[in-house]
């Protein structure tokens, strides 16, 4: 890769393509010199998909959080397919924040890229972001080390359990929405 095509896309992946970040950063300009192809923004966006799918964790939320960033700008079904994968084979084994997390992610990434998915697995990520919904309320609340409630905007085990339940209810309006 030559410098300048290096250059073109740390300033692409930094900003997750949304040519506002870049314009706001005064990068936008620079950018736009460097004439790349949407082929290669969307080379881009896929590696940005599998390098952030690869890192997912339960430990680590930047991950899920750059997911989220990358479906503004590029609302890809690979992203929820990605995440709900990863989600029915970790999250349940986590305290209540990152459950709680990562369900909230998982319907915000459904939002974004609804119209671009087929409707098996916006089913799936509903069911998966049900479920995890379901187990943080029906369990104890468990707060691992270095987790708060108020980083939640939380202070208890009953307000976990109402923005679960609210979580649940826009399940059940997306779902309602595909018919």
């Amino acid at each position: 890769m030559t410098q300048q095509a290096t250059r073109a896309k740390q300033i692409f992946t930094g900003h997750y393509g949304n040519y506002f970040q870049m314009h706001r950063e005064g990068n936008y300009e620079e950018y736009k010199t460097y004439e790349i192809t949407k082929e290669q923004e969307t080379a881009w966006y896929a590696e940005l998909i599998e390098m952030n799918v690869n890192g997912l964790s339960i430990r680590n939320w930047d991950a899920v959080i750059q997911l989220l960033l990358v479906a503004k700008n590029y609302p890809d079904s690979r992203i929820l397919d990605g995440i709900i994968a990863f989600a029915s084979r970790h999250v349940m084994s986590s305290d209540s924040i990152v459950k709680l997390m990562y369900a909230e992610h998982i319907i915000e990434i459904i939002k974004l890229v609804k119209s671009k998915a087929e409707i098996e697995l916006l089913h799936r990520a509903y069911k998966t972001a049900a479920q995890i919904l379901d187990d943080v309320m029906s369990k104890p609340l468990i707060v691992d080390p270095g987790h708060d409630l108020q980083s939640l905007g939380l202070k208890d085990k009953r307000s976990l359990n109402l923005r679960a339940g609210k979580n649940i209810e826009v399940i059940k309006e997306l779902l309602a929405s595909d018919h």
